[in-house]
């Protein structure tokens, strides 16, 4: 799947693979060869490929099938941690380790309130 993946992308992109090879810092017989499946890059490259295809490195390998990065990087955490596919590189998290998640995001926001750090005692 990477492999089919990878080249769908950069025709898409109308690369060459000597752009995307040039990018990576891989000679163009090493990057021809993750296209044929012949050889399997480092995580890096696979990040770097990712960045030059404006994908994902979940797509590239098939843990995703939406190769469009999402058009805005400002997103609510409180969003996300109501997915119910979510994972912490690879581990799936449960529900009850997201519930804590937001616990613990929640109380971080209460403690930044103006006056959250005083004490009456005082």
């Amino acid at each position: 799947m990477f492999a089919k993946r990878l080249k769908e992308l950069r025709k898409k992109r109308k690369l060459t693979m000597q752009e995307v090879a040039d990018y990576v810092g891989v000679a163009k017989s090493t990057y021809a060869g993750y296209e044929s499946g012949y050889r399997e890059p480092t995580l890096e490259s696979i990040q770097t490929i990712a960045r030059k295809l404006r994908t994902s490195s979940d797509y590239l390998l098939g843990l995703t099938d939406y190769p469009e990065p999402p058009a805005e990087m400002n997103h609510n955490a409180k969003e996300y941690l109501s997915y119910e596919q979510l994972h912490w590189d690879g581990v799936p998290l449960e529900k009850d380790d997201i519930d804590l998640i937001r616990i613990m995001l929640e109380r971080v926001l209460r403690d930044r309130e103006p006056g959250a750090g005083t004490s009456k005692e005082q």
